[in-house]
């Protein structure tokens, strides 16, 4: 199947042109094609009109836009179809009632996944990551265990459990990679410029995702609701940062694919990717999202993008009829 993400990383003007869509840039005029794409990314600065926004409306294509930077800053997305007035209020009723329920399985989920990542290097003898592993398994149920656990706590053990994973770089990265403490905006060397970047692609295919499903953006329960992002989105993309984003970025680091001297770009206090760097991590990460695995409960084949999509229906679920919320597990593959 073909990809459905284009990825626009020049300045220029996206526009109509009859029927499709065109890029147009110093290079000349470039086209997308309408049928097979579902979401443009906007890596640089690119002009758009209302003429266009109305296309792309119906035909069901999202733009996702990012700054200097790399990171997310924001969508447009067709007007809303999958609306449901009684989701909304239960969503929010179980934001009340059993925010630290659903909290907690996101927690698991992330340290579940973390831990399956970090054995992958356990089992070729990268003995040192076995205090983080024994942590992992001994420590988090324990602590998410507690009734009495509130949602201040639950972010405290998700902080450590970042942390706990970062501290294990060293271990099975080049020196060149390895980093002190995350560093976000902007991003200070070369593994959080990786980080930040991926992070930003996760989240905006996780707005796609949600925005296929019922479920309210701005209704969240790990992350604290906030106006102005999709705080929601933060939630389900996070058992899938050491899936989708860590594995890519350790997979390009350690196979030289991704290099200090040729894919970033140095200033006095900050790092980014190059455009060399960002179309390969690109290619690599899209490449991830597509692929597919066999999903034991549903006895078919799904992409990890997919995946994404799938989760946002099992939180459904737990909100509608009450039914175990457990994110997507690595080692399960539900």
């Amino acid at each position: 199947m073909r990809n459905s993400t284009r990825y626009i990383m020049s300045v220029g003007e996206l526009k109509r042109k009859d029927n499709s869509i065109s890029f147009r840039n110093e290079k000349g005029n470039f086209y997308i094609p309408i049928e097979s794409t579902k979401e443009i990314y906007c890596l640089n600065e690119v002009s758009i009109n209302t003429k266009l926004l109305d296309f792309i409306s119906r035909a069901g294509i999202t733009i996702h836009f990012f700054n200097y930077y790399g990171h997310y800053s924001g969508s447009f997305y067709p007007k809303e179809q999958l609306i449901s007035g009684k989701l909304t209020i239960n969503q929010a009723k179980t934001y009340t009632e059993k925010r630290e329920i659903i909290a907690k399985s996101i927690v698991q989920g992330i340290a579940d996944n973390i831990y399956e990542v970090l054995y992958h290097y356990y089992k070729h003898d990268k003995k040192d990551v076995k205090l983080t592993l024994d942590w992992i398994k001994q420590d988090i149920p324990r602590y998410l265990e507690n009734e009495n656990i509130n949602i201040k706590q639950i972010l405290s053990v998700e902080g450590e459990l970042w942390q706990r994973f970062y501290s294990c770089f060293k271990y099975f990265l080049p020196e060149t990679f390895v980093f002190n403490k995350r560093v976000k905006r902007p991003p200070d060397n070369p593994m959080n410029a990786l980080i930040s970047f991926g992070n930003s692609i996760l989240y905006s295919k996780t707005v796609s995702q949600i925005y296929n499903t019922h479920l309210n953006q701005s209704i969240s329960f790990l992350h604290e609701p906030s106006e102005g992002r999709f705080s929601l989105s933060l939630d389900l993309c996070e058992v899938f940062k050491p899936v989708i984003v860590y594995k890519t970025i350790f997979e390009l680091v350690n196979n030289r694919k991704i290099q200090v001297g040729k894919h970033f770009d140095k200033e006095l206090n900050y790092c980014l990717l190059n455009s060399a760097g960002k179309k390969i991590f690109i290619e690599a990460i899209e490449k991830r999202f597509e692929s597919v695995f066999y999903h034991s409960r549903l006895k078919r084949k799904v992409s990890y993008k997919t995946a994404i999509k799938l989760d946002g229906y099992k939180l459904i679920k737990f909100i509608m009829e009450d039914k175990e919320f457990r994110p997507f597990s690595i080692k399960e593959m539900v």
